[in-house]
């Protein structure tokens, strides 16, 4: 294990040198995360009007979900996009082959090569959001609550990361996985409002076939105090479910993949 931080440490250090090189992209991803952020809470408050409430969610309730939908995006930004969305580039041009041979996991050096800064904002703005809806809905937040929260944000992210990758993966038979990249994208955007405003048959696929209850909603629950034990635990194993078939999918289309050399 104390090679794999070594390596991503310096993954990381690089990724961040060489991101930093533009010093004025900072302020401009800075004012690009404000006016989205900005615009979806327009788009949000449209919903909201005197003494009306979405999906039982009231205004401040409903920040907090913005607020983590905003958190993920921003883990999204920095974390998956960079390194997933190269997976495609590697196969086509035959660079995979090298990663391969690296004495390093393919899929940890595929998942965590490189970030971008760019994000790190989004998620400071979401968690921002998070305490100041947490505060209006008078949210007492305890500090074993604040951990659950901390598990429920791990659990969103590998969530998020297992269903992108299992698409990346694909790759290998479909080099052009951009279409289905999005869809995924424009169905997880749905977690910006909170799963009970969905009609019955969209609870159950948000909950149970694309999780997307637990990225947002769940976490904004155990925040407001009504998360319950078995959610958590759903939440937990699904989780290791998504995970486990990412990576058993990655192996199994290695089998399959074409050395550019072969």
């Amino acid at each position: 294990m104390g090679r794999y931080f070594k390596s991503l440490r310096r993954f990381w250090g690089t990724a961040l040198a060489t991101q930093l090189e533009y010093q004025v992209n900072v302020l401009i991803e800075l004012v690009a995360v404000g006016l989205s952020l900005l615009g979806s809470l327009f788009m949000l408050s449209l919903f909201f009007g005197p003494g009306r409430e979405l999906g039982g969610w009231s205004w401040s309730e409903a920040l907090i979900v913005q607020g983590f939908y905003t958190v993920l995006d921003g883990m999204a930004s920095t974390w998956l996009r960079p390194n997933l969305s190269s997976i495609v580039t590697h196969v086509r041009e035959g660079t995979l082959d090298f990663i391969l041979l690296k004495p390093i996991d393919s899929q940890f050096w595929l998942s965590l090569r490189t970030f971008s800064p760019a994000g790190l904002p989004e998620i400071g703005l979401g968690l921002m959001l998070v305490a100041w809806g947490g505060h209006q809905a008078g949210a007492p937040l305890s500090p074993l609550g604040i951990v659950i929260v901390l598990v429920m944000l791990l659990v969103g992210g590998l969530i998020l990361y297992s269903l992108w990758f299992l698409i990346a993966a694909t790759s290998i038979w479909f080099v052009k996985t951009w279409n289905a990249t999005e869809v995924l994208r424009a169905v997880l955007a749905s977690g910006r409002y909170p799963v009970t405003a969905y009609p019955a048959p969209l609870r159950m696929l948000f909950t149970l076939v694309i999780p997307v209850a637990f990225l947002t909603t769940v976490p904004a629950e155990v925040v407001l105090g009504r998360a319950n034990a078995p959610m958590l635990f759903l939440g937990i194993g699904l989780a290791a479910g998504f995970f486990a078939a990412a990576r058993s999918f990655w192996w199994f289309a290695l089998r399959y993949y074409t050395s550019a050399s072969s």
